[in-house]
């Protein structure tokens, strides 16, 4: 039986503590998104000829300025919700929470800006290129978002106008971001769910395109950003929580609709200039060979011992020359 709406979840559940140690939903669900991500490009990266584990010096790298990136966003775009006259600067414990990212509050499009700089970091680093590492990340990206989404369930948040549909979001009257002037009982568009839904499918559809048409040089990151683009811009659009306008939208809208034109840049410019297929991850010189021997500026002379060493070294003994 479909349920007539669904339920928000009790503010107990939004945290717990084991101990001392106090877990976050919301953090969890980012984190499992980020295994998840790791795990599906680590298989997709060493399919294609990679070293295996090569994704672990791309994650120690990407994924801190990623989560840099998303609350920075975040923030820049609310800035009324932590700075401004509400705020004095003697308010120390409320400019802390300007990077509470536990609390929630982070943007994707500042966590894509930020995994970027990282990953192209790493490919200088690794030599693995940086369109194959995007390439293969693209559907593990969509994968995590989606379970990033679960975490906006547990803390009431990014839901939609009010709505009708047997699908609305339950919030409490009670909720900080509930709208003035609604009765209570009034549901919304579960906003976050819809962008759940749509990332999985785009994962799919990645996946599934990949099988018919080889998605090298950029092209998956293209697909990529063209269909989050499409989606985003759309669930922004019924968004209510407060946030920078822009010409009538709202900001995250025009980022959205300039994700889709880089990726459709992307995809062109990728034909044009490769039309053949991927011959390696590897930029060329970078190349890892399985089981290669490993090339030293040593020579075995330059490990066997020096049999006046030890004379050259030995110290003089001490005590009085003995007479005869």
């Amino acid at each position: 039986m479909i349920p007539a709406s669904i339920p928000s979840p009790p503010a107990s559940w939004a945290s717990f503590s084991i101990g001392v140690f106090t877990f976050r939903s919301y953090a969890l669900c980012i984190l499992a998104g980020i295994i998840v991500a790791v795990l599906l490009t680590s298989r997709r990266l060493t399919k294609r000829g990679a070293q295996p584990g090569v994704v672990v010096d791309f994650a120690i790298v990407a994924i801190p300025l990623a989560l840099i990136g998303a609350r920075a966003w975040h923030v820049l775009t609310h800035l009324g919700d932590y700075f401004g006259p509400a705020h004095p600067l003697t308010d120390i414990a409320t400019y802390g929470n300007a990077i509470a990212i536990w609390n929630g509050g982070n943007a994707i499009f500042g966590a894509i800006v930020g995994g970027a700089v990282g990953a192209w970091i790493a490919s200088r680093w690794t030599g693995v290129r940086f369109l194959s590492f995007a390439d293969a990340v693209a559907p593990g990206l969509l994968l995590a978002q989606a379970i990033g989404r679960i975490g906006n369930w547990f803390n009431t948040e990014l839901y939609g106008m009010p709505t009708t549909l047997p699908w609305g979001l339950q919030v409490p009257s009670s909720n900080p971001s509930f709208p003035a002037g609604l009765a209570p009982g009034t549901l919304f568009h579960p906003t976050f769910l819809y962008e759940l839904v749509w990332d999985v499918a785009g994962a799919v559809v990645l996946l599934l395109v990949e099988r018919r048409t080889a998605l090298r040089w950029g092209r998956a990151l293209g697909l990529y950003l063209i269909w989050y683009g499409l989606g985003r811009s759309v669930f922004e659009s019924i968004r209510i929580d407060p946030t920078t306008v822009v010409l009538g939208l709202r900001v995250n809208v025009w980022v959205a609709f300039l994700a889709v034109l880089i990726g459709i840049a992307i995809i062109v410019v990728s034909r044009r200039r490769h039309p053949g297929v991927e011959a390696s991850v590897y930029r060329p010189g970078r190349e890892w060979v399985p089981d290669a021997p490993v090339v030293s500026r040593y020579t075995a002379a330059d490990f066997e011992d020096d049999p006046h060493a030890d004379q050259a070294e030995a110290p003089a003994t001490s005590g009085a020359p003995r007479r005869r």
